[in-house]
This record gives C-alpha cells, sequence and structure tokens, in this order.
C-alpha cells in the first residue's frame, strides 16, 4: 500500500507540475540562478522601468538599438541578480547596519501609504485652486493663552465682530483690541520716529502664507466683508477681505516712484506729465533718470529686484495684474507718493502636477496635513475592528432598598471603561513638555479599546502622552486635551497596525522595499567584494599595474591619462622689490650658486642677504623647485621649454624661471596614478566575480525566451 501511494503522490505532483506550466506558457522561466527561476515577467518589469516604457504600450518595431538594449541589460539584470544571490548567501540582510539604513527608507516610504488618497488629493487641489488668487486681508486677533478664559475670549472676539460688522471703522478697532503687537506699532524713543503700525493691515498672502485656519476663513470670506472669529493656535480672529485678485507669483517690474508731501498737487502734475511723455514717445529709462526720486534705480530704468506678491503694495498689486508685459500702467497713488510702474515679467503659476511636489513639502508642517492621515485612521479602524470601550456602556438590573427592580431603560449607564484615570494622572507640565509618566499613576487597568485584538489600557494611553508632549500655545483644560489625545492615540495606534502590514497587503509597497533593500544589499556586497579591496589590496594593485602598465601606449589616445606628457623642473625666485634686489644681481647669483652646488635653502638665504641692505624686513625672496607638465600649466611659455634662465617682470618685482631640466613623456608610476589604476583593478575585480558567480550559481539564461521579447 505505501508504494502505491508513493506512486500516486508522484503522478499527482507530475500532473501539478505539467499544469502549473500550460497555465505559465506566457509567462516562461528566463533565468535560473542556483535555485532561483526568475520569470520573464518579473525581467520585463525591470527592464521597461529601467528605459521607462509604460509596460501597457503596444510593442513596437525591433530595431538593432532596441534589441542591443535589451541584451545589455540582460547582462545587467543577471549579473545584479546573482551578486543578490551572494549576498543574501552571505547573509548581510541581518547586518545592523544595513537593517537600521533600511528602517530609515522604510519610514519615509511608508508615509504615502498610510494617507487617505482621495483625501489628499482634496487637499492638494484645493491648495492649487486658491493659488491662483491672493488675497489682501486685515485681522484683528483676540489672543488665547494658558491664562485666558476661552469663553471670555470668544464672547469679547463676538463684541468686536459686531461693532466691526455696524459700520465702526475697521483700522480703528485693530488698534483698539487687536492683541497683534504689530496692529498698534510702537512709540518712538527721544530722538526716534514712531512706528505706526500697521492697523491690522497684514498685505497680501496666499496659500500656505498664514496658518490654515485663518487661509480658510481668508478665502471664505468674500472682498469687502468680515468673517465671525476664527479659532487658530493664536486665539481668534476677526478678518476683513480687502480684495481677491489673480497671483501672478514673482514679478520683474521697472517703476517711478514721484515723492508726495500732500501739500500741493505738484507730484501728480509731474506724474501725468511723465506719463504723457512716455506716450509721445520717450524711453521709459529716460523718463525715469528725469523724474524718479528713487535714487536706487533711476540710473537703471527703474528697475527693481524680483518681487514676489506679498512684498508689494495692494495698490502695486492691481497695477501689475491689469498691465500686460512690456507694457507701463496709468500714474496711481499710493500712500508712498505717485507711481508709474512697467512690467517686464510676470510668473504664472505651473501645472498642477508640476506644484504638487512644493505642495507636499510644505503640507509637513501644515495642519491640513491632518485631514488625509485622520481620514485613513478611520479607514484602519474599521479594517482592524476598533472598539472604544469608553463609548461603550452595559445595563445592569439593580434592587432599590425595597427589593423593587428598576428596569434597564431607566438605570444609569455604567461604562466599560474610563478616560477618569488618565485625567487625574496629568497636570499642567503636560504644556511644557515636562510631564513624566509613573506607573503608580494607574489605578484603572481596563481596557481602554482593541484594535487587531490587541488590547490597549490607561498605561499605554499615559506613555504615549510622555512621548508626545510638547510645549504648547493654546492650552485647553485637562479633560478636553486628554479626550483630544486619545483620539489621536488611537488614530496612531490602528495606523501603526497598516504600516506592520504594509508590506503583506500592498504588493506595490512590498515591491518598493525588496527593491530598496537589494539596492542596500548589492552596495555593501559591492563594497566588500570590489571597491574597498581595491583600496586595500595594496600587494593585488601592484601586480595589476605590473601587468596592465605594459599594455599602455603612448599612441593610444585612451592611455592620455596613464601617461606625462614632457615635463620641466623649474625653479622659481620671486623677488617682491625689484629696488631692494635688481635683477641682474639676483641672476648673478642663481648662476654662482649652481655651479657650487648650493641647495635650494641656501640659494634663498644668500638672495635675502643681498636683498636686507635695502630691506631689512628680510621677506622680499622666495624659492620654490616645481615640475610642471606640459599643456598643463601656465608658467613657461611656448619657448622656455629649454634649460635656460628667464626673466618675467611684475607690478614692483619680478619672477625668475630656472629651467633646469626638461622629462621626456613617460608612464606614470602606480601612485602617480593611482585613481586611474584603482578605477580600472575594480572593474577588473567585478568583471572576474561575475565569472565566479555564474560558475558558482550554475547560471542560465534561457535565449529562446529573450529572443521572442518585444516591446
Amino acid at each position: 500500500m505505501k508504494l502505491i501511494s508513493r506512486i500516486l503522490t508522484a503522478v499527482l505532483l507530475l500532473s501539478l507540475g505539467m499544469n502549473a506550466t500550460a497555465q505559465n506558457s506566457n509567462d516562461p522561466v528566463i533565468f535560473e540562478i542556483g535555485n532561483q527561476k526568475i520569470l520573464k515577467s518579473e525581467f520585463m518589469k525591470e527592464f521597461l522601468k529601467s528605459i521607462g516604457k509604460d509596460p501597457s504600450a503596444a510593442p513596437t518595431a525591433c530595431t538593432y538599438e532596441k534589441r542591443k538594449a535589451l541584451e545589455d541589460y540582460v547582462d545587467v539584470y543577471v549579473n545584479f541578480r546573482a551578486k543578490l544571490a551572494d549576498a543574501y548567501a552571505m547573509r548581510l540582510d541581518t547586518l545592523y547596519s544595513l537593517r537600521k539604513e533600511l528602517k530609515g527608507y522604510r519610514t519615509e516610504l511608508a508615509a504615502p501609504y498610510l494617507i487617505d488618497s482621495a483625501t489628499m488629493e482634496k487637499v492638494l487641489r484645493e491648495a492649487y485652486d486658491r493659488n491662483h488668487y491672493a488675497i489682501h486681508a486685515s485681522h484683528i486677533l483676540i489672543r488665547i493663552d494658558r491664562n485666558t478664559d476661552t469663553i471670555e475670549a470668544y464672547r469679547k472676539a463676538m463684541e468686536v465682530y459686531n461693532k466691526a460688522v455696524s459700520g465702526e471703522d475697521f483700522a480703528t478697532l485693530a488698534v483698539t483690541y487687536s492683541d497683534d503687537p504689530s496692529a498698534k506699532g510702537l512709540l518712538g524713543g527721544e530722538g526716534e520716529s514712531a512706528n505706526k503700525g500697521n492697523k491690522g493691515d497684514l498685505g497680501n498672502f496666499t496659500v500656505f502664507n498664514m496658518v490654515y485656519p485663518f487661509e480658510n476663513g481668508a478665502y471664505n470670506t468674500a472682498p469687502g466683508q468680515i468673517s465671525k472669529p476664527i479659532r487658530s493656535t493664536y486665539g481668534y480672529h476677526i478678518i476683513k477681505v480687502h480684495d481677491k485678485i489673480p497671483y501672478f507669483g514673482k514679478s520683474t517690474i521697472q517703476h517711478i516712484w514721484i515723492r508726495d508731501d500732500g501739500k500741493s498737487t505738484y507730484p501728480e502734475f509731474k506724474a501725468k506729465e511723465a506719463y504723457q511723455r512716455m506716450k509721445d514717445g520717450e524711453s521709459f529709462a529716460q523718463i525715469c533718470k528725469n523724474y524718479s526720486d528713487d535714487r536706487s534705480s533711476m540710473d537703471n530704468g527703474g528697475l527693481l529686484p524680483d518681487l514676489d506678491m506679498s512684498q508689494m503694495p495692494a495698490e502695486y498689486l492691481k497695477a501689475i495684474s491689469n498691465t500686460p508685459m512690456g507694457e507701463y500702467c496709468e500714474p496711481f497713488h499710493t500712500s508712498f507718493g505717485w507711481h508709474i510702474v512697467k512690467v517686464v515679467k510676470k510668473e504664472t503659476i505651473p501645472s498642477y502636477e508640476n506644484m504638487v511636489p512644493f505642495y507636499k513639502q510644505r503640507l509637513s508642517r501644515d495642519t491640513r496635513n491632518n485631514a488625509p492621515k485622520e481620514a485613513y485612521a478611520k479607514q484602519c479602524k474599521e479594517r482592524y475592528g476598533f472598539t472604544d470601550f469608553t463609548k461603550m456602556y452595559e445595563k445592569q438590573a439593580v434592587k432599590t432598598k425595597s427589593g423593587k427592580k428598576v428596569q434597564p431603560s431607566k438605570q444609569p449607564k455604567v461604562y466599560l471603561a474610563s478616560l477618569d484615570n488618565a485625567i487625574a494622572a496629568m497636570n499642567d507640565s503636560i504644556y511644557h513638555n515636562k510631564w513624566r509618566y509613573r506607573a503608580s499613576m494607574v489605578t484603572d487597568t481596563r481596557p481602554l479599546c482593541l484594535i487587531d485584538d490587541k488590547e490597549y489600557t490607561t498605561a499605554d494611553f499615559l506613555k504615549y502622552m510622555e512621548s508626545h508632549q510638547t510645549t504648547m500655545r493654546d492650552k485647553s483644560n485637562i479633560p478636553t486635551l486628554i479626550n483630544t489625545r486619545y483620539e489621536e492615540f488611537t488614530d496612531d495606534m490602528a495606523l501603526g497596525v497598516a504600516d506592520k502590514n504594509l508590506e503583506k497587503e500592498n504588493a506595490e509597497f512590498r515591491d518598493l522595499i525588496n527593491e530598496y533593500r537589494s539596492g542596500l544589499m548589492i552596495f555593501s556586497y559591492t563594497d566588500r567584494m570590489v571597491w574597498s579591496k581595491a583600496i586595500k589590496d595594496t600587494t593585488g594593485l601592484k601586480e595589476f599595474y605590473e601587468r596592465e602598465s605594459k599594455k599602455r601606449s603612448l599612441d593610444n589616445p585612451e592611455d592620455e591619462p596613464y601617461f606625462w606628457n614632457t615635463r620641466a623642473q623649474v625653479k622659481t625666485v620671486t623677488v617682491s622689490d625689484s629696488a631692494a634686489l635688481p635683477p641682474a644681481k639676483a641672476i648673478k647669483i642663481i648662476n654662482k650658486c649652481q655651479k657650487k652646488g648650493i641647495d635650494n635653502l641656501g640659494l634663498q638665504s644668500q638672495l635675502a642677504e643681498a636683498a636686507t641692505k635695502k630691506d631689512t624686513t628680510n621677506k622680499v625672496v622666495k624659492v620654490d623647485p616645481v615640475t610642471v607638465e606640459e599643456g598643463n600649466q601656465n608658467l613657461l611659455a611656448k619657448n622656455e621649454w629649454k634649460p635656460a634662465t628667464y626673466v618675467h617682470p611684475n607690478q614692483k618685482g619680478y619672477t625668475i624661471l630656472v629651467v633646469e631640466k626638461i622629462i621626456d613623456p613617460c608612464l606614470k608610476s602606480v601612485m602617480e596614478a593611482r585613481g586611474y589604476y584603482i578605477n580600472d583593478y575594480q572593474n577588473y575585480l567585478d568583471a572576474e566575480l561575475i565569472k565566479t558567480l555564474r560558475q558558482k550559481y550554475n547560471v542560465v539564461i534561457h535565449q529562446d525566451v529573450v529572443d521572442e521579447i518585444t516591446y
């Protein structure tokens, strides 16, 4: 019976194997490396990605270039997989340094997968739509800090709002009531001018320039209208929107500014005269030179550095937005005087696709980034069976003193868990990042919630509070803070479960992590087997040099880096002052020292001694020996490449070049061309390694499968 059973099992396995082969006939094995069988689809995915081709695109006609690209990538891919197999055999994936680096990459790579993409798209689109406009607004701030009664602050904000909408001057209200110091300004001291303040005027801004709640309030308020109090981390804002204009980013402008002291009509007449002369044909630059009071720009045609919209007065924005590029506007008035602006260039908003990377970067520091995360956390809670015991209760029948039972519908709620213990454990130090958890704080051990069959207790929540505390500007009361942080805690725990399961549940992310892991392993493997080895193996490098240097030829242009061109050994004598030591006298001393075989130090000493008769600082003369290479120097002239002495005068002194020896072209030593030989040695080691690995892992390339590939 055992024999029959084995035969039946073998037949069944053979049958299953045949069926699998039949089912995978459209995805055959293309390479075999050790016990790995790599399918055509896996190879094609990497190949098409490497050449930037859409996998869903229909194949096009085969050309020599396309075939060559495919064959080249076959070698690259097979070598990569053979190295990867050996890296795993060496257990490089277990290295602490590699695992630590991969963990860091994983944290970054996981972030886009732990948000709700639909919500993120909505947030990004909102930013892009708003970015097409700039808002000019003023505000009144009723600040909130830890000692502020928030109800009283809101009451005060509503009182100011009602005054504003009833017609009282907004600027006056800002000076009177706003807690923003810039609204009131500063009084000038003795001899100093006063800073008048902005009276609540914030100028122009666009998306991401303000905190998100304020931005929402501004963009949702029509020009000329005043918003109801809007809460941010700073407090309550009453916003008055003055204008909403098309956003054009940075602009390059020329301007004419005519100062106006408000005492006469001459500045206006002067501005209109300048404008008329331009209309009559005079250039903007010439009019600017004759009329503008801006001394910093009047001589260069009134050209200003590129300015962002937020850096300009509102009147300038209107003028620029209504003026085509290359044209100038009619004179307009501001609190500074009269102006004429010519638009040289103004930016336009790039496409949505081009702006997305910028928005995502800004989102990392913006509270609107919470929306996609919170939406995804909600989905995770549903997926992983989140149960919140703090919101669940049991109805228990109890008896009164008379023995009568109270019906469940009339009983008080008895909750399965409570945050009361967490509230009792907290104090004001949490607002200053100084609160510390102690196990003795926990008196209620009931689970607060359940996520993915794991219970989380008050102790878990308090430990989370300790590790996630920050210094807070907006200090709500302790119960409110605990309830808010508990929601964040449950969201983060649910997201943690999703993060842990990412590789298992998301094939795209799994492939991405495997790609990074493979890349880190190949880097570590190649460094160990090739790069660092070539640098450390001095004996191997020397043997490689002895062998390879014999193959180098001066006649081969590719071998040029391995040879010296004609070189000259030159002694440079620099004399900073001809009066202290004339050239003829210096040459006489140089020739004398050469005949006697006196070294450079001795030569410098004798030259300096001769110069000290007129210069006691002993810093006139400097002697340096150098070797220069023809074609790679600027010391010797073309006619100076022969042994002789040459004098090069300069401002006060001169340089004497003593060409002592001309050296014919020759092969560089291993140290002189070390960089080139190390690079060659690395390539050699890599090629030898590939030969070894292909034999070690019995690499098989199914060329028939390769030949059938079209793309």
